[in-house]
């Protein structure tokens, strides 16, 4: 398994060059970048295919690779709004992210699939964001790129047998699970959600949670971390696991070096339960 950290794991207004430096200098294999809103250090929905291009450069210049694309501009244009002109928003962001990624040789773009508010109802929610996605899944394949929907707090998808549901009716090799193990402790074992969408799962986040104390670093929290591993190595996976942590507001690489820490403890009793089997 590869080594991840998203970008919102430093402060906002770090430059791209530290992140890279930061992550390769603490042992990661992969960073995540986000779509960020216009003005943004990194990634917008005005990156030019020059600029995107360039990134890519910075990171294989850096000896990192970029494995999936993120963004939290579909909490403010969700796919699930009643607004029309919402809606046609958040479609333009996912393509945004389908294009961004097919310049830059990224596989995987993670998308919040909708939310469920006093004005959207969950079956509402259920169907908007259905047929918005599934809009953009002959672009997807058309740039050989995959659509991972995250579970969030959204107040949807509210257990693994659900989501399972979700993403075999849209019937795509492109549509799968983006994974967040810390975000389904509030309401199941993410080990549970691991079986149950086995293979569906493109990519991993990790977050550690604590009743007590809300999301914790890493090995802190309720997380049962050798039940997840032995999940992740019973579904055969082998792509990226990315931490996706507040930011330490002093020496905000402290985090990076700490998580890789924490990581490598994870990855390796996964691959130690690998050889094992």
């Amino acid at each position: 398994m590869l080594k991840g950290i998203n970008q919102w794991c430093y402060p906002e207004g770090t430059s791209l060059d530290k992140v890279f430096e930061y992550s390769r200098a603490a042992g990661f294999d992969a960073v995540e970048l986000n779509v960020n809103p216009v003005g943004s250090i990194g990634l917008t929905m005005e990156t030019t295919s020059d600029e995107a291009e360039q990134i890519a450069k910075q990171a294989q210049d850096a000896g990192l690779q970029l494995r999936s694309l993120s963004t939290s501009l579909l909490w403010q244009t969700p796919l699930s709004a009643a607004d029309e002109s919402v809606r046609s928003q958040g479609k333009q962001v996912v393509q945004k992210q389908l294009e961004l990624a097919s310049i830059m040789g990224v596989d995987t773009i993670l998308v919040v699939p909708g939310a469920v508010t006093p004005d959207t109802t969950y079956e509402a929610c259920y169907e908007r964001s259905q047929a918005a996605l599934g809009e953009h899944l002959p672009i997807a394949e058309r740039y050989e790129v995959k659509i991972g929907v995250e579970n969030v707090w959204n107040k949807f998808l509210l257990s693994p047998m659900e989501m399972v549901r979700y993403i075999d009716e849209l019937d795509s090799k492109y549509l799968g699970a983006y994974f967040d193990v810390g975000n389904v402790l509030r309401f199941g074992y993410p080990e549970h959600w691991i079986h149950s969408l086995g293979e569906r799962i493109f990519k991993v986040h990790v977050k550690d949670f604590s009743e007590a104390n809300g999301f914790v670093p890493l090995l802190a929290g309720a997380v049962n971390w050798k039940s997840v591993a032995e999940a992740l190595v019973k579904i055969d996976y082998h792509d990226t696991i990315t931490a996706e942590l507040t930011p330490y507001p002093f020496k905000p690489e402290q985090l990076a070096h700490d998580t890789s820490s924490q990581m490598d403890a994870i990855i390796g009793s996964a691959e130690k339960n690998r050889v094992m089997m």
